[in-house]
Protein backbone atom coordinates (compact mmCIF):
# COMPACT_ATOMS: atom_id res chain seq x y z
CA UNK A 1 0.00 0.00 0.00
CA UNK A 2 1.32 3.46 -0.90
CA UNK A 3 2.07 5.81 1.97
CA UNK A 4 0.75 9.17 0.75
CA UNK A 5 0.97 12.58 2.36
CA UNK A 6 -2.25 14.24 1.17
CA UNK A 7 -1.26 17.58 2.69
CA UNK A 8 1.10 18.05 -0.28
CA UNK A 9 0.81 17.54 -4.01
CA UNK A 10 1.17 13.91 -5.09
CA UNK A 11 3.09 12.75 -8.15
CA UNK A 12 1.07 10.45 -10.42
CA UNK A 13 3.86 10.39 -13.02
CA UNK A 14 6.98 12.53 -13.45
CA UNK A 15 4.82 15.14 -15.19
CA UNK A 16 1.35 14.75 -13.69
CA UNK A 17 0.44 15.75 -10.14
CA UNK A 18 -2.65 15.61 -7.95
CA UNK A 19 -3.19 19.03 -6.36
CA UNK A 20 -6.49 18.41 -4.59
CA UNK A 21 -7.91 18.67 -1.07
CA UNK A 22 -8.38 15.57 1.07
CA UNK A 23 -11.41 16.33 3.22
CA UNK A 24 -11.65 13.49 5.72
CA UNK A 25 -15.24 14.44 6.61
CA UNK A 26 -16.52 14.39 3.02
CA UNK A 27 -17.72 11.45 0.97
CA UNK A 28 -17.11 13.21 -2.34
CA UNK A 29 -13.53 14.19 -3.12
CA UNK A 30 -12.48 16.54 -5.92
CA UNK A 31 -9.26 15.92 -7.81
CA UNK A 32 -7.60 18.77 -9.71
CA UNK A 33 -4.50 17.66 -11.65
CA UNK A 34 -1.50 19.54 -13.01
CA UNK A 35 0.36 18.45 -16.16
CA UNK A 36 3.82 20.01 -16.49
CA UNK A 37 5.03 19.83 -20.09
CA UNK A 38 8.19 21.30 -21.62
CA UNK A 39 6.62 24.64 -22.62
CA UNK A 40 3.16 24.57 -21.07
CA UNK A 41 1.51 23.81 -17.75
CA UNK A 42 -2.08 22.57 -17.88
CA UNK A 43 -4.47 22.57 -14.93
CA UNK A 44 -7.40 20.15 -15.11
CA UNK A 45 -10.66 20.88 -13.27
CA UNK A 46 -9.27 23.41 -10.75
CA UNK A 47 -12.14 22.99 -8.28
CA UNK A 48 -14.33 25.05 -6.01
CA UNK A 49 -13.94 28.34 -4.16
CA UNK A 50 -13.60 26.63 -0.72
CA UNK A 51 -10.81 24.42 -2.07
CA UNK A 52 -8.95 27.23 -3.84
CA UNK A 53 -6.36 28.10 -1.12
CA UNK A 54 -5.25 24.48 -0.75
CA UNK A 55 -5.21 23.79 -4.49
CA UNK A 56 -3.22 26.95 -5.23
CA UNK A 57 -0.69 26.24 -2.48
CA UNK A 58 -0.01 22.82 -3.96
CA UNK A 59 0.26 24.32 -7.45
CA UNK A 60 2.74 26.95 -6.22
CA UNK A 61 4.88 24.22 -4.68
CA UNK A 62 5.38 22.91 -8.23
CA UNK A 63 5.27 25.90 -10.60
CA UNK A 64 4.72 29.64 -10.71
CA UNK A 65 1.02 30.36 -11.31
CA UNK A 66 2.00 32.39 -14.38
CA UNK A 67 3.43 29.19 -15.92
CA UNK A 68 -0.12 27.85 -16.38
CA UNK A 69 -1.16 28.45 -19.99
CA UNK A 70 -4.27 26.27 -20.23
CA UNK A 71 -7.09 25.24 -17.89
CA UNK A 72 -9.32 22.35 -18.95
CA UNK A 73 -12.84 22.14 -17.53
CA UNK A 74 -14.58 18.82 -18.14
CA UNK A 75 -17.93 20.53 -17.52
CA UNK A 76 -19.40 23.57 -15.80
CA UNK A 77 -20.24 22.44 -12.25
CA UNK A 78 -18.93 24.54 -9.31
CA UNK A 79 -16.95 21.63 -7.85
CA UNK A 80 -15.11 21.41 -11.19
CA UNK A 81 -14.42 25.06 -11.98
CA UNK A 82 -16.17 27.35 -9.51
CA UNK A 83 -12.83 29.00 -8.67
CA UNK A 84 -11.94 29.82 -12.30
CA UNK A 85 -12.27 33.59 -11.95
CA UNK A 86 -10.01 33.65 -8.88
CA UNK A 87 -7.60 31.22 -10.51
CA UNK A 88 -7.20 33.34 -13.63
CA UNK A 89 -6.55 36.45 -11.52
CA UNK A 90 -3.72 34.71 -9.67
CA UNK A 91 -2.29 33.25 -12.89
CA UNK A 92 -2.32 36.73 -14.40
CA UNK A 93 -1.72 35.81 -18.04
CA UNK A 94 -3.44 37.67 -20.85
CA UNK A 95 -3.01 34.60 -23.09
CA UNK A 96 -4.52 32.08 -20.67
CA UNK A 97 -7.01 29.78 -22.38
CA UNK A 98 -9.95 27.86 -20.86
CA UNK A 99 -10.73 24.66 -22.77
CA UNK A 100 -14.24 23.20 -22.63
CA UNK A 101 -17.10 22.17 -24.90
CA UNK A 102 -19.31 24.93 -26.32
CA UNK A 103 -22.31 23.48 -24.47
CA UNK A 104 -20.48 24.16 -21.20
CA UNK A 105 -18.76 27.41 -22.17
CA UNK A 106 -22.10 29.23 -22.37
CA UNK A 107 -22.59 28.31 -18.69
CA UNK A 108 -18.99 28.74 -17.52
CA UNK A 109 -19.14 32.36 -18.71
CA UNK A 110 -21.43 33.06 -15.75
CA UNK A 111 -18.48 32.63 -13.36
CA UNK A 112 -17.17 35.95 -14.69
CA UNK A 113 -14.31 34.58 -16.78
CA UNK A 114 -12.21 37.11 -18.71
CA UNK A 115 -9.81 34.68 -20.42
CA UNK A 116 -10.17 33.38 -23.96
CA UNK A 117 -12.22 30.21 -24.31
CA UNK A 118 -10.95 27.30 -26.38
CA UNK A 119 -14.06 25.47 -27.60
CA UNK A 120 -12.82 21.94 -28.19
CA UNK A 121 -15.65 21.13 -30.59
CA UNK A 122 -14.47 23.99 -32.81
CA UNK A 123 -10.86 22.73 -32.85
CA UNK A 124 -11.27 19.14 -34.02
CA UNK A 125 -11.35 17.96 -30.38
CA UNK A 126 -7.61 18.38 -29.82
CA UNK A 127 -4.95 20.88 -28.89
CA UNK A 128 -1.24 20.83 -29.69
CA UNK A 129 1.01 22.20 -26.97
CA UNK A 130 4.17 24.19 -27.57
CA UNK A 131 6.33 21.07 -27.39
CA UNK A 132 4.20 19.29 -30.00
CA UNK A 133 2.45 17.17 -27.35
CA UNK A 134 -1.17 16.51 -28.30
CA UNK A 135 -4.16 16.39 -25.98
CA UNK A 136 -7.28 14.76 -27.43
CA UNK A 137 -10.73 15.69 -26.15
CA UNK A 138 -13.54 13.14 -26.28
CA UNK A 139 -17.13 14.38 -26.16
CA UNK A 140 -19.08 12.35 -23.59
CA UNK A 141 -22.56 13.92 -23.72
CA UNK A 142 -24.78 13.65 -20.64
CA UNK A 143 -22.08 11.93 -18.56
CA UNK A 144 -23.27 13.76 -16.67
CA UNK A 145 -23.43 17.15 -18.41
CA UNK A 146 -24.68 17.83 -21.98
CA UNK A 147 -21.24 19.26 -22.74
CA UNK A 148 -19.03 16.87 -20.77
CA UNK A 149 -15.59 15.99 -22.13
CA UNK A 150 -12.65 13.83 -21.11
CA UNK A 151 -9.03 14.53 -22.06
CA UNK A 152 -6.50 11.99 -23.33
CA UNK A 153 -2.78 12.71 -23.16
CA UNK A 154 -1.18 10.63 -25.91
CA UNK A 155 2.32 10.91 -24.48
CA UNK A 156 1.61 9.48 -21.02
CA UNK A 157 -1.43 7.42 -22.11
CA UNK A 158 -3.44 9.11 -19.38
CA UNK A 159 -7.17 9.86 -19.41
CA UNK A 160 -8.39 12.81 -17.35
CA UNK A 161 -11.93 11.50 -17.11
CA UNK A 162 -13.92 14.21 -15.33
CA UNK A 163 -16.96 12.77 -13.54
CA UNK A 164 -16.73 9.45 -15.37
CA UNK A 165 -15.16 6.79 -13.10
CA UNK A 166 -16.02 9.00 -10.13
CA UNK A 167 -16.85 7.57 -6.72
CA UNK A 168 -18.66 8.43 -3.49
CA UNK A 169 -17.14 7.11 -0.27
CA UNK A 170 -15.68 8.27 3.03
CA UNK A 171 -13.10 5.50 2.67
CA UNK A 172 -11.26 7.46 -0.03
CA UNK A 173 -7.73 6.93 -1.29
CA UNK A 174 -6.06 8.58 -4.27
CA UNK A 175 -5.21 5.23 -5.84
CA UNK A 176 -8.00 2.68 -6.14
CA UNK A 177 -7.95 -0.25 -3.75
CA UNK A 178 -9.32 -3.70 -4.47
CA UNK A 179 -12.77 -2.85 -3.05
CA UNK A 180 -13.28 0.30 -5.15
CA UNK A 181 -16.21 -0.78 -7.35
CA UNK A 182 -19.11 -0.23 -4.87
CA UNK A 183 -18.11 3.44 -4.48
CA UNK A 184 -17.99 3.84 -8.27
CA UNK A 185 -21.41 2.17 -8.58
CA UNK A 186 -22.93 4.59 -6.06
CA UNK A 187 -21.63 7.68 -7.87
CA UNK A 188 -22.72 6.56 -11.33
CA UNK A 189 -26.14 5.42 -10.18
CA UNK A 190 -26.68 8.82 -8.57
CA UNK A 191 -25.32 11.06 -11.32
CA UNK A 192 -25.32 9.28 -14.69
CA UNK A 193 -28.62 9.39 -16.62
CA UNK A 194 -28.82 5.86 -18.05
CA UNK A 195 -26.86 2.73 -18.83
CA UNK A 196 -27.39 3.33 -22.55
CA UNK A 197 -25.42 6.58 -22.39
CA UNK A 198 -22.85 5.17 -19.97
CA UNK A 199 -22.21 2.13 -22.16
CA UNK A 200 -21.77 4.38 -25.20
CA UNK A 201 -19.17 6.39 -23.29
CA UNK A 202 -17.32 3.26 -22.19
CA UNK A 203 -17.17 1.96 -25.76
CA UNK A 204 -15.53 5.19 -26.90
CA UNK A 205 -13.15 5.40 -23.96
CA UNK A 206 -11.87 1.84 -24.33
CA UNK A 207 -10.55 2.73 -27.79
CA UNK A 208 -7.74 4.70 -26.15
CA UNK A 209 -4.45 3.03 -25.21
CA UNK A 210 -4.70 3.62 -21.47
CA UNK A 211 -2.14 3.26 -18.70
CA UNK A 212 -4.13 5.23 -16.12
CA UNK A 213 -7.45 6.99 -15.60
CA UNK A 214 -7.58 10.11 -13.43
CA UNK A 215 -11.17 10.95 -12.42
CA UNK A 216 -12.24 14.31 -11.04
CA UNK A 217 -13.93 12.41 -8.19
CA UNK A 218 -12.86 9.07 -6.81
CA UNK A 219 -9.56 7.27 -7.24
CA UNK A 220 -6.89 6.78 -9.89
CA UNK A 221 -7.27 3.56 -11.87
CA UNK A 222 -4.23 1.72 -13.19
CA UNK A 223 -3.37 -1.66 -14.69
CA UNK A 224 -6.05 -4.35 -14.75
CA UNK A 225 -8.50 -2.11 -12.88
CA UNK A 226 -8.98 -0.03 -16.06
CA UNK A 227 -10.45 -2.76 -18.25
CA UNK A 228 -12.32 -4.34 -15.34
CA UNK A 229 -14.03 -1.06 -14.48
CA UNK A 230 -14.92 -0.27 -18.08
CA UNK A 231 -16.53 -3.68 -18.55
CA UNK A 232 -18.34 -3.35 -15.24
CA UNK A 233 -19.79 0.08 -16.07
CA UNK A 234 -21.02 -1.13 -19.46
CA UNK A 235 -23.66 -3.17 -17.66
CA UNK A 236 -24.40 -0.94 -14.65
CA UNK A 237 -28.02 0.30 -14.42
CA UNK A 238 -28.12 3.93 -13.41
CA UNK A 239 -30.27 7.04 -13.46
CA UNK A 240 -33.56 6.43 -15.21
CA UNK A 241 -32.89 2.66 -15.33
CA UNK A 242 -33.43 2.66 -11.57
CA UNK A 243 -36.14 5.31 -11.43
CA UNK A 244 -38.56 3.36 -13.63
CA UNK A 245 -38.26 0.06 -11.78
Amino acid sequence: MRNIDYSNNVAITREIFWVGFYDEEANLHCNPYLLIDEKDVILFDPGSIPHFPIVMRKVIDLVKPSDISLIVACHQDPDVCGNLAVMEDVIGRSDLKIAAHSNCIRLIRHYGIKSEFYAVDEHDYKITLGSGRILDFLYTPYLHSPGAIVTYDRQSKTLFSGDIFGAVSKEWSLFAKDDYLPAIDTFHQLYMPSNELLKHGMENIEKFDLERILPQHGSVLEGDKISATIQHLKTLPCGIDLAVR
